[in-house]
């Protein structure tokens, strides 16, 4: 299995486009005709219409975006909401941007100890136990985890990552306005984020591939460019998954400190700003609602492209 900060690197340089599309779809925003056609088709506002509404509007955006964009970033929780007919669609989302080529993140933020711990790293990226037969069920490519409890949460992922060529994005600085409250607190002479960025730099060390990029990434938000600044310092070798750009006030020079000098380092997420673009501009029908994402989509790989 190849190792998969190589995979993303190499992806990232094949496209010459930093960028993953957050897909996290808001059924008051998937344009009326899926949702009608899902309604007839299954009888009713039901779950199973929701779930094929969520699946049909993902597929446009994939298949509109798979030869510009590396990766998609579907947020569990969009889809977890609508209990088992949502994870259907979650899945059926990762194998679908499979088939296109693109990479997955997956972003649930899990963690816990212990056998929990290995549960989760083996659900969303590795091999569960199915009647003797090692079997893949959500098989993402990476997955967002948070460090709070520590080494104790992160081995099994970090062991399901070097066995089956799959990646991590720990939590270091998130975009959120609060995230000072804890992030941001003095631990010593650093901060809290700093602490953290340490030891993800040492978790992700025995993982680091031939693009020198472990598979072992970090978040850090386009909204604090000063710190993020510091954080690159303190983890050279990790890619730094970036929101924050577009719709929660980022721009290209925000997130410029994430990346080396030399324009790697780094990928750049788009969630609303690209999936719902029809609706932000009256040239658009609803129809046009995949074109509108690649247009958004390309305008964003342009945006970063005067950075280097």
């Amino acid at each position: 299995m190849q190792h998969f900060g190589d995979r993303l690197a190499n992806r990232i340089k094949e496209l010459g486009n930093p960028t993953v599309v957050g897909l996290d779809p808001r059924l008051d925003k998937i344009p009326a005709f899926i949702k009608e056609r899902a309604i007839k088709q299954y009888g009713g506002k039901n779950l199973e219409a929701v779930s094929a509404s969520i699946i049909v509007f993902n597929v446009g955006i994939i298949e509109a975006i798979a030869d510009i964009v590396p990766a998609i970033k579907p947020q569990i929780a969009f889809y977890e909401q609508y209990g088992h007919a949502g994870l259907f669609a979650y899945e059926q989302t990762i194998e679908y941007a499979h088939k296109k080529g693109m990479l997955v993140i997956g972003d649930a933020k899990r963690n816990d100890i212990g056998s929990t711990s290995e549960a989760y790293a083996n659900g969303h990226l590795g091999l569960v136990d199915v009647f003797g037969t090692p079997t893949a069920t959500i098989n993402a490519d990476a997955l967002t985890v948070t460090p709070y409890l520590g080494t104790d949460g992160i081995k099994p992922f970090t062991k399901v990552c070097q066995e089956q060529g799959k990646g991590l994005f720990i939590l270091v600085r998130t975009s959120n306005p609060s995230a000072d409250e804890i992030q941001g607190q003095p631990v010593g002479d650093h901060l809290m984020d700093e602490h953290v960025a340490t030891l993800v730099e040492g978790w992700g060390r025995d993982l680091i591939g031939d693009s020198g990029y472990s598979s072992v990434g970090a978040v850090v938000g386009a909204t604090y460019p000063e710190e993020a600044h510091t954080l690159r310092q303190l983890m050279p070798n990790q890619i730094f998954l970036v929101p924050g750009y577009g719709a929660q006030g980022g721009g290209a020079e925000d997130v410029k400190p994430c990346f080396h000098e030399n324009g790697t380092g780094a990928i750049v997420n788009s969630s609303r700003g690209i999936i719902f673009a029809y609706l932000k501009d009256d040239k658009w029908g609803e129809e046009e609602y995949h074109e509108a994402a690649r247009q958004a989509a390309l305008a964003m790989k342009e945006d970063l492209g005067q950075l280097f």
